[in-house]
């Protein structure tokens, strides 16, 4: 299989890399991941949903639709001072990027006036600031930035073909438009997608084509893993094989070797054993925590000792340029002065 930098990624080549044996592809991975990041360093972000429920989308895997009945509460914008009482309490234990999600189609100027306001605030904490607030009109990146923001939230949870089994209220182009105007306003893209929705390996294969044959391609790269909520149209769709998931950990790590790749929703059903295998495949940042956006995840105390167990530690500073981290600070430390 050949590939150059300048020439995009072909379906059928990255189908090569799925099926390589499990053992030489994620030797392969390790060699890339270790050619661009420090192998025993995690970035650490934590998540915090500001507005939850009501949303007018139909996303088949997200108990925050209208359109669904689950047992999700409905909950209006937070105020600022919740906001960065959170913002503290995950500096605290370690966080160096603090993400803040919305559940709208697209903010309208007041919601983006008052999200500005929390950008500002947890930037002032000495934090990286993240949010994912849906889809951006024109001119509404720039204000972000202007604010302090440092990343943009947009997945494009699936690749082209499957899209329309998952989503009918926005197109995918809407999705590449928004990120569009992400990067055109000098901001650092976070981007990446759901596996595990009933989509064939071709198309987990199509999603990863996209991701990567972006220019650039996105700084980070989040690879959720479904979380079955009852209600949803995917609550009870087939389990994906643990070793697909970390498949596809792998080949992300080579299709876009300098991307943070993050571990993200759907670690709380993993094994150890399961995420110890994800960052021998090149996944180097979690979202940690008590829970996501809306479902659990990973309590702090189970993460601080698969690192110890690891023997992981967090990265000191963010891999915002994609280049090695600095900083020793074992993660067993982090507690002892709370």
């Amino acid at each position: 299989m050949t590939h150059t930098v300048s020439s995009p990624w072909t379906i059928r080549a990255i189908l090569d890399l799925y099926e390589l044996p499990f053992m030489d592809l994620l030797f392969q991975a390790q060699e890339v991941h270790r050619r661009h990041h420090r192998p025993h360093e995690v970035q650490l972000s934590s998540l915090l949903s500001i507005k939850t429920g009501a949303c007018p989308e139909d996303c088949a895997y997200c108990p925050q639709s209208s359109k669904y009945e689950t047992e999700l509460e409905q909950e209006p914008l937070m105020p600022l001072a919740q906001v960065l009482e959170a913002a503290r309490k995950a500096k605290e234990q370690g966080a160096q990027r603090f993400c803040m999600g919305a559940a709208w189609r697209s903010p309208t100027e007041k919601q983006l006036d008052q999200v500005m306001e929390m950008v500002s605030a947890v930037k002032a904490l000495g934090l990286e600031t993240c949010v994912t607030l849906g889809m951006l009109k024109n001119g509404q990146a720039e204000r972000l930035k202007d604010a302090g923001l440092d990343y943009y939230n947009h997945n494009l949870d699936t690749s082209p073909e499957f899209y329309g089994q998952i989503i009918s209220t926005r197109t995918y182009q809407d999705r590449l438009d928004t990120l569009e105007r992400v990067r055109a306003a000098g901001l650092n893209t976070c981007c990446g997608g759901i596996i595990g929705m009933g989509e064939t390996r071709r198309e987990r294969a199509g999603l990863l084509a996209q991701l990567a044959n972006m220019r650039p391609f996105p700084e980070s790269v989040p690879i959720n893993q479904l979380v079955k909520v009852p209600g949803t149209p995917l609550g009870d769709v087939e389990d994906l094989d643990p070793f697909e998931f970390v498949r596809t950990i792998a080949v992300a790590r080579i299709l876009m070797p300098t991307s943070a790749v993050r571990l993200s929703a759907g670690r709380e059903g993993m094994d150890d054993s399961t995420q110890a295998l994800c960052f021998m495949a090149g996944a180097n940042s979690i979202f940690y925590g008590e829970q996501l956006l809306t479902t659990a995840n990973p309590q702090f105390v189970a993460d601080q000792n698969l690192f110890a167990r690891l023997d992981l530690q967090p990265a000191q500073t963010a891999l915002a340029d994609g280049h090695p981290t600095a900083g020793k600070t074992r993660f067993v430390a982090l507690t002892e002065a709370l």
